[in-house]
């Protein structure tokens, strides 16, 4: 071999290098991203999902399904009927645990509704919501199964109360409000970067 091939032979090594130290940079990045983004969603996804690779497409595709839906906060006063109509659900459930427990689900379904998630299986519902809201989805998914115990008989008056109390953790961050501007000041997405 003469000088000229050994010294492409090197530069090609390094490049190749370069490139993988640089890739492995980039996916350290991502799962760093992804673990922050999604929190306790992240190892959940992994365990369910066998690996990491496996997990982060499926958050990734999450991310992209929910970033194409039409997610909108509320106008003031949907915000105030919701709230009004969670306190009325709380004050009867001393009298009727049961009932309150199907109206929590039923109210925390209409609020999802109407910001704009899709109503499919719990399992996309659960899926979309840890987009935007990774820190409750936990409780949605504990809220959503001491629902499904109940139905089956198998959940007694504290384990009732557990799941109100979930769904108010989620129903609570999802009551987000439309804010409207100052009249001089540009909405926050127009805004430029200095």
């Amino acid at each position: 071999m003469n000088s000229d091939t050994n010294t492409m032979l090197i530069a090609l090594a390094v490049i190749v290098v370069i490139a993988l130290a640089l890739w492995t940079f980039m996916r350290k990045r991502q799962s760093e991203h992804l673990s922050q983004r999604f929190g306790p969603e992240y190892d959940r996804t992994v365990n369910e999902m066998g690996s990491r690779e496996k997990a982060e497409a499926e958050l990734l595709a999450r991310k992209k399904r929910v970033d194409d839906l039409d997610i909108v906060p509320l106008q003031p006063a949907e915000a105030q009927r919701f709230n009004q109509e969670w306190r009325a659900l709380q004050a009867r459930f001393v009298d009727n645990p049961r009932g309150v427990l199907v109206e929590a689900d039923m109210l925390v379904r209409e609020l999802m509704q109407k910001r704009g998630y899709p109503m499919g299986d719990f399992e996309r519902r659960a899926a979309d919501i840890s987009v935007h809201h990774a820190g409750v989805v936990d409780h949605y998914r504990a809220a959503h199964d001491l629902t499904e115990r109940d139905r089956r008989g198998e959940v007694d008056t504290e384990g009732m109360r557990q799941a109100v109390i979930h769904y108010r953790a989620l129903f609570a961050e999802l009551l987000e409000v439309d804010r409207p501007q100052p009249p001089n000041q540009p909405h926050p997405e127009m805004r430029t970067q200095s």
